[in-house]
Parts: C-alpha cells; sequence; structure tokens
C-alpha cells in the first residue's frame, strides 16, 4: 500500500464525498477551538509581525483544488468577523507531503495545527502488507479479539517510530517555544483490544467478510488488507513525547463523539439506528473508499458500505459507541 498515492479523501462535490462527509471532523474542531485558541496566543506573544502565512499540509492525492476553491467564502467569512474592520494581512499556500517527512525550513514555524490525522500511520505495519507471505491477521483488517498479540506489537512499534519521527521534524522546524496542538483518535481503555477503533473496523471486517462469502471478493485479498491507522491511549502517547524530549506537553485531554456525525445527544441510546449506520458508513467512506477501492476493486464499494451500514446500524441497536477523541498541546523545548 502507497500511501502517498492510495490514500487520500473521496473527491469532488458528490454525495459520498469528503467533503459532504466531513461534519465529524467539524465538530472535533469546535470542541478543541479553545486549547487552539490558547495556543496561537502563546505562539504570538512573543512576535511583532502582523502579518500571517497560514500552510495547508495534506498528502499529494488530496482534494487541494476543492480547499483553494473555498477560499474566497473564508476570506469573506474573516472580514465579516471584523465587522468592517480591517483584519491582519494573511496569506495562504498549500503544501502537499507526507508530514513523515520535513516539510518547512528550520525553525520557521510558530505553530502546528494536525486535525485528524495522527491515527494515520505512515504505512502497513511491516509483515501485515499485501506483499507478505503471512496471514498473521486472517479475516481481520485491525486490531480485533482475533488478532495475535504479535501483530498488536506490530503496531504499537510502529506508532511509537512514527510519532517519534512526526515530533524530530515538528522540533526542526519549529521556532524556540513553538506551539503544536495536535487532535488525532484514540482510545480511552489502556487495554489495546478494548478500542474504539478496534469495533468501527470490526464491523468493517464483518462486510468484506460479507462479500466472501457472496463470491465478491477473494479470501486471499481480505487476509492480505490490513488498515494503517493505530488508535492510542492517552498514556501511550504521554509516554513517547517524554521519550523524545524535545517538548513539554501543556496539556492533555481525551473527549467523546458520536459515531454518527449529525448525532449531537448525549444519551445513551441512538434514536434512529438505521439512519445513523447510513451516516457512519458515509462519513467512513469518504474517508477509506481510496485504500479499499484499490485493494478490493472499485465495483464492490457501493456493496461494501451498503453491507458497512447495515452492520453498523445492527450493533447501535445494541450499544451507543463512541470515538475516543485526544488534543494534545506541546511547547518546544
Amino acid at each position: 500500500m502507497k500511501m502517498d498515492t492510495e490514500f487520500h479523501m473521496a473527491k469532488g462535490e458528490g454525495e459520498s464525498s469528503y467533503s459532504n462527509n466531513s461534519r465529524l471532523q467539524r465538530k472535533a474542531l469546535f470542541e478543541t477551538k479553545k486549547v487552539l485558541e490558547k495556543a496561537v496566543m502563546n505562539a504570538m506573544s512573543d512576535s511583532q509581525q502582523m502579518e500571517v502565512q497560514f500552510f495547508l499540509n495534506d498528502l499529494p492525492g488530496n482534494d487541494f483544488n476543492y480547499i483553494f476553491r473555498s477560499l474566497g467564502n473564508f476570506k469573506e467569512s474573516i472580514a465579516a468577523e471584523h465587522k468592517g474592520g480591517t483584519p491582519p494581512p494573511f496569506y495562504i499556500a498549500g503544501v502537499p507531503g507526507s508530514y513523515y517527512t520535513r516539510l518547512f525550513p528550520s525553525q520557521s514555524v510558530h505553530l502546528f495545527h494536525s486535525s485528524y490525522c495522527l491515527h494515520w500511520r505512515s504505512r502497513v505495519p511491516d509483515g501485515l502488507d499485501v506483499n507478505a507471505k503471512t496471514d498473521l491477521n486472517k479475516g481481520n483488517i485491525y486490531i480485533a479479539k482475533t488478532t495475535p498479540f504479535s501483530v498488536v506489537k506490530l503496531y504499537q512499534e510502529l506508532f511509537q517510530t512514527d510519532l517519534l519521527l512526526f515530533l524530530k521534524l515538528r522540533h526542526e522546524e519549529l521556532v524556540s517555544g513553538g506551539q503544536m496542538v495536535l487532535t488525532f483518535l484514540g482510545r480511552k481503555s489502556e487495554d489495546v483490544y478494548k478500542g474504539d477503533l478496534n469495533h468501527l473496523c470490526g464491523l468493517l471486517a464483518q462486510s468484506v467478510q460479507s462479500l466472501v462469502s457472496k463470491g465478491l471478493v477473494q479470501e486471499e485479498k481480505l487476509d492480505a488488507f490490513n488498515l494503517p491507522v493505530y488508535g492510542p491511549s492517552v498514556d501511550e502517547v504521554k509516554a513517547v513525547v517524554r521519550k523524545s524530549e524535545l517538548f513539554d506537553i501543556t496539556s492533555a485531554k481525551l473527549f467523546e463523539s458520536n459515531w454518527d456525525p449529525y448525532d449531537d445527544s448525549g444519551g445513551q441510546f441512538v434514536q434512529d439506528s438505521l439512519q445513523s449506520g447510513l451516516n457512519v458508513a458515509k462519513s467512513i467512506r469518504a474517508v477509506m473508499e481510496p485504500l479499499f477501492g484499490s485493494h478490493f476493486g472499485g465495483s464492490v464499494l457501493d456493496e461494501l458500505f451498503k453491507e458497512y451500514a447495515h452492520n453498523v446500524s445492527k450493533h447501535l441497536q445494541r450499544e451507543k459507541t463512541m470515538y475516543s477523541v485526544i488534543v494534545l498541546s506541546l511547547q518546544r523545548r
């Protein structure tokens, strides 16, 4: 699996596009607004420069055109917020590339904000990619109850390696005392087998298994597919940051968000599990479609996510499951 080319949002503005199915990510931005505002104020406290440069980073395969087309509306909203006043001059540029590589000159950035990204790994763990000659995680696509602990260790070690690399790269690019606010999916439990992503990906694996039983997907294809994702606990994250000795942890917290992006309720039960199943399937498809399409073929995607919506709906009838989202604020040493 080539992350730089095969992993990108569902493009365009259609029904299954990321642009129309990213309310979950917008909700996370709202939840972290105060943390981000504090980091911005800290980053600007020692700077007299009134001009602001924003760099928008994503992998090259993502839809930069859609982002750039939306900038006109963004500038209008900024002007409206200042109610006739003059906002600080700001400039926006796109920077395509993996955040597991250097992106900026040394000590040139005051603040990094990463939202809903760092649960994605740089690659599938070694030994689990499509070229491996074993099926160590047979029938699964992530960590499940039947996943051997040796596979869990592969995921954990890659998470630690990736996060250490990310911290090292950003430390080189940040000015002294620079800030980072990182928001990503994690897990509430220290038990790696009880993560929220485990449930979500387990239902996806069940959906692929249904296609196998219908003869639409070969079983070997399923056994060769594992997702390049990992949801850590807060303590796991803190341990890696401390090991790096590059950043001080300003704050670290976890909040929960409903699977259904359109469910803003705080109750313990899902009111309409059928509709919620459809909403969850659309939000996951907008992110996962390119990965699944590249491996299993685009012709099975409609059936796959139809099955997934059904599986999610049945799951939500039994229990209302939440995402665990980690918000980490760091300062460069």
